[in-house]
Formats: structure tokens, sequence, C-alpha cells
């Protein structure tokens, strides 16, 4: 609507002299710099990365890696858990009381050594009890160790699950943030997609504005008969032209500004769009030094989360190749107990049914696979992981600094662009005001101004072009070093 402004054409016939119609000037307008928008109505990349760092859903997302993590960390510390158990057999049958079994155990799980404390209470009784198993019929308490003397001394199942859940935790939190990264550099580019759309569709509002007033202004000359009347129909054209142009335009900036919606999300979690009024901050005329590349290039080499997620991965793997590495060993298990009459606390118990060295059990297990195959397979799988990982790294480290490289390259490329476009603008401008001035004295014509003109509104579009390209490569430039260009609430 605001770009329809009416324009009729005008009869090529000379019209007749009428008065009161003064000499009306072609151009006031020069497509100067575009001015900011009211400071209330605009919407800035800093409140952009606040909505979309508090509500985004993958934000959101992203942040439940971590908790993730730590709910492994926490169920591999259930391997540390002290375990009660207790369990009870009775068989009665034709009047005899065949047995009653009672046995009780509490096994607490210490870190070192993979050893195990024990403490105990058994009560077998009955006619037809092992010899062995049976106990007075107070039963009896002990007080036990286990230790694994070969496979699982230095490092065991629950050591190595606990170790390395915790070095996942670091790498579910390089993902965190890698996640948190993407999100932000595809908002950051849709923000300077609307930015353009936005300065295209003024830039195109103001063509049509400057080409109106010029038909207007011709078809008064013509009136008065300063003017041939074809020149109002050329003039008309280009009315005509822009509007055109502007429609498709208007339809860009809509589309511009639902892309940019998908990242706002209010705090209930439901979407909400930028509003039809909201326009673009002005870009910074600030260029990225030569400092804040070096300071980008070394934060991308120590704490790029795709670097930092590759090293948690390789401490893991190797708690992974050292476990396996352990099980090569004969598994000999060493246990011992001191027990005594369930109750010892009575003074009446003889002493020598006491707790100490004359009561006591001790078992020794052993077993080893004689070709190891499963074990020895198990462990060439875990150091061929080490080094994929490790040459992962190598390329991901190489690849990393390429590309914060290459898209420094890129920003001052387009510095070097910007300021010769500037200065491209400069001249366009004074090719156009120079042809307004020969027109007024009849040496050029409405073409010849429409075409400076139409020129200028296309350097003035290519400019913001590489403005938007511009803002989009230090978003990139920033991710690629493993950060963002605006700080996160």
């Amino acid at each position: 609507m605001l770009l329809a402004i009416p324009a009729l054409a005008q009869d090529p016939k000379l019209p007749a002299r009428r008065s009161g119609l003064e000499h009306a000037p072609l151009q006031t307008l020069q497509l100067d710099e575009i001015r900011p928008a009211d400071t209330a109505k605009v919407f800035s990349l800093q409140d952009l990365a606040d909505l979309v760092f508090a509500n985004h859903p993958i934000v959101k997302q992203a942040a439940l890696l971590s908790d993730e993590a730590r709910s492994q960390v926490v169920q591999a510390r259930g391997g540390f858990d002290p375990k009660l158990g207790s369990d009870f057999h009775r068989k009665q049958f034709g009047g005899t009381d065949y047995y009653n079994n009672w046995h009780n155990e509490l096994k607490v799980p210490l870190w070192p050594g993979g050893i195990d404390l024990k403490a105990t209470y058994d009560r077998y009784a009955g006619t037809y009890v092992n010899p062995e198993n049976r106990t007075p019929l107070n039963g009896l308490a002990g007080v036990g160790i286990s230790v694994p003397l070969g496979a699982g001394l230095l490092i065991d199942a629950r050591r190595s699950t606990l170790r390395q859940a915790k070095a996942l935790q670091a790498a579910a939190e390089a993902d965190r943030v890698k996640q948190i990264n993407e999100v932000w550099l595809q908002a950051a580019k849709d923000y300077w997609n609307w930015y353009y759309s936005f300065q295209q569709n003024q830039l195109i509002r103001e063509g049509v504005a400057l080409a109106d007033r010029r038909f207007q202004a011709t078809a008064r000359r013509a009136q008065i008969g300063d003017q041939a009347p074809i020149d109002s129909v050329e003039a008309q054209i280009t009315v005509q032209d822009r509007q055109v142009q502007g429609a498709q335009l208007l339809v860009e900036l809509q589309n511009a500004r639902l892309v940019l919606s998908n990242h706002l999300w209010n705090k209930d979690g439901q979407p909400v769009e930028l509003p039809t009024y909201a326009a673009p901050q002005t870009p910074a005329r600030d260029t990225v030094t030569r400092a804040e590349y070096q300071r980008l290039a070394e934060q991308a080499a120590s704490n790029h989360p795709t670097l930092l997620k590759l090293s948690a991965k390789n401490v893991q793997l190797g708690i992974e190749e050292r476990y396996r590495r352990e099980m090569l060993k004969p598994k000999i298990n060493v246990s011992g107990t001191l027990i005594t009459q369930g109750n010892f606390y009575q003074s009446e118990v003889p002493s020598y049914y006491g707790l100490g060295l004359d009561n006591h059990k001790v078992a020794v297990d052993f077993a080893f696979p004689l070709f190891l195959r499963a074990e020895r397979g198990k462990l060439q799988y875990a150091r061929i992981q080490l080094k994929e990982n490790a040459l992962e790294q190598q390329q991901s480290q190489r690849t990393i600094g390429t590309q914060v490289n290459t898209v420094y390259n890129t920003l001052k490329a387009y510095q070097y662009q910007l300021a010769l476009q500037a200065q491209t603008i400069k001249n366009q401008r004074i090719l156009l005001l120079a042809e307004l001035a020969k027109f007024e004295l009849g040496e050029s014509t409405i073409f010849l101004i429409n075409a400076r003109e139409s020129k200028l509104i296309e350097l003035r579009i290519k400019q913001e072009s590489l403005r938007s390209s511009y803002e989009k490569a230090r978003a990139e430039l920033y991710y690629y070093a493993g950060t963002r260009s605006v700080s996160q609430i």
C-alpha cells in the first residue's frame, strides 16, 4: 500500500497553458545514507540474542546434554554403593525340620584396589543342613575383606565406568556449547538477511517517491509548455517499474521477517512473531582487527567445542584401553573373614569362639582364559579407537584453523569492497547531480536522469548487500572460533 503511489499517465497532446503552474524541480532527494530508525522500534542483534539464549527450544534441549552426562556420572557412582542383602530358606516335611537357612551380608566397595569390605551373619540349622554350613543356634557373625590380586587390582569395571562417565561429562558440555553456537549462527544470518531485505525495501520506496516526484514535475512542465508531453510517459514508466520492484521486495521483506521469527519464543515456550513495525539496527562501522583475529585463532586452537569434545573422548578411550590391558591379567581374588558366634556380645561366650585369627574363613579364586581371544580383541579395538580419535583431532585442528583464516580473509575482502562501493556511490551521486544540471540547460533527457538514478539505487542496494554479507561473515568467524559474536545472558 505504501509503495502504490498513484500516478496517471499524461495525454501526450500538448496541454493548454494554465495560470498558477510554477516551474517544478525534478528531484529533491539524493538517496543519502538511510537514517537510523526510531530507537523504540529497533530490534537489535542483542535483543535477538537475549530471546534465543533464554527461550529457544534447541538451546534448552542442549542444556539437557549436561544434565544427561551428570546423570550418567551418578549412575556410575552406583557401583560404589554399599549393598545390604538377606535371604531365608526353610523346609519342613513330615514333622521333620529339614533346614532353616538365613544368610545376611553388608558389602561396602572401596575405591583403592577394587577391595570389598563385608560384614555377614549366617544361621544354618536343621536336620539335613550340610555339616560344613551348620552354625551354632545363635548363628555366626563375620567381618571380612575381598581383594583382587590379579585383574582388577589397578582398575576394575566400576572404576573404569566412573572415570569414563566423568570424561564424557566434559564431552557433553562441549556438545552443548556447539549446539548453542550453531543455533546462534543461523539466527544471526537470518537477522542480517532481514536487515538486507529491510534496506532494499527502504531504498526502493525512496526510489518510487523520487520517480513519482519527477513524473509530477514533468507533467506540470508539460502543461506550461516547458517540456514535451512524451517525457511524462517516460517518467511514469519509471514510477511503474519501481512500483513492481517494490511489490516484489515487500514480499521478500515479509518472508525474511517470518524466517527470523522462527528463532523467537517467549518464556512460556510459545512462538512469537517479529512486529511489522520493527526495524533492524544499523551495522557497526567497526572492523575485526588483527588483534581480535589473533585472539579468535587462539580460542579456536585451545577451546573450540569440537576439539574439547575430541580431547574428552581421548581421555575416555584411554581409560577404556587401560582397563582392557588390566583384563589380560589372571583373575586372582583372595578373601578372608573373621567369624564369631552371633551372641559374641555376651560375656559367657567362651573366648575361643571370639573374633580372632583362630576363627576365620579364607578363599582363593583363580581363573585365566588360555587364549585370551576376547580380552585381546577388546584391547585391540580400544587401541584402534584411540588412533582414530587422534587422527580426527589432527584433521579437526587443521580444518578449524583453515576456516578461521578463510573467513577472516573474506572479511578483509568485504572491507575493501565496502570502501570502494562508498566511493563509487559518491561518484554516481555526482553524475546524477550533473545530469540534472544539464537537463535544466536542455542538454539531457529524462531517460538519462532515470538511468543515473536507477544506477545509484542499484549501487546503494549493492552496498547494503555487502554490509549484510560482512556481518554474516563476522558471525561465521566467531562460530568457527568456537564462540559467539554477542554475549550470552
